[in-house]
């Protein structure tokens, strides 16, 4: 057993933890993160939710674990190869919507959408139009992002660009941060 996961793993996880190493994909959320994620989940009944990054649906899974049947999840990346494997084990999930787009045009086209929840595990939503979708999160949402402690595939200067954003997240006024050493460095923002 994982340390820090105390239930069992969605039952997508095994086929797209394989699909995914076959694929070659490297930048999957680690399990601890993606546990969060479900129990974060589980905090907004008939929330909205919103992944910036599905890569190949790993903890798109943990999301739809924890989520309610009357919630609703835009999951959204610009990689077709690897949403088709979220799309192979996901994708008869009707709360589910995957859409194969480029993360700043998808967020310029929907700034007027709100959720309840957004996982930004991709450049947009995180160091890209941060504060377009700071203006997506209701009231009582949840921003949540991971990889802030440093990562062995992080390109040279990546940890000014994390310290950067930190900074900035503390600054604002209109969220109620937690940083969490642990796992890959999850940062778990409110909004007031």
């Amino acid at each position: 057993m994982t340390e820090g996961i105390n239930q069992g793993y969605p039952v997508a996880y095994p086929y797209i933890d394989e699909a995914t190493k076959m694929s070659g994909f490297t930048m999957a959320s680690d399990v601890l993160t993606c546990s969060l994620l479900r129990t974060l989940a589980a905090s907004k009944p008939g929330g909205r939710f919103l992944e910036l990054g599905t890569g190949t649906g790993l903890s798109t899974a943990w999301i739809l674990d924890g989520m309610d049947k009357s919630s609703k999840l835009v999951s959204i990346d610009n990689e077709r190869q690897f949403l088709d494997i979220a799309g192979q084990f996901l994708g008869a999930d009707d709360r589910l919507t995957l859409v194969e787009t480029d993360g700043a045009d998808w967020v310029e086209n929907n700034l007027n959408e709100k959720y309840d929840y957004i996982f930004a595990d991709t450049w947009h939503g995180k160091y890209l139009l941060l504060d377009e979708v700071l203006n997506m999160l209701n009231p009582g949402g949840l921003y949540i992002i991971d990889d802030m402690l440093p990562q062995p595939n992080w390109p040279e200067g990546h940890d000014v660009k994390a310290n950067d954003l930190e900074k900035y997240l503390d600054s604002r006024t209109d969220l109620f941060l937690t940083k969490q050493l642990w796992a890959t460095g999850i940062m778990v923002a409110v909004k007031r």
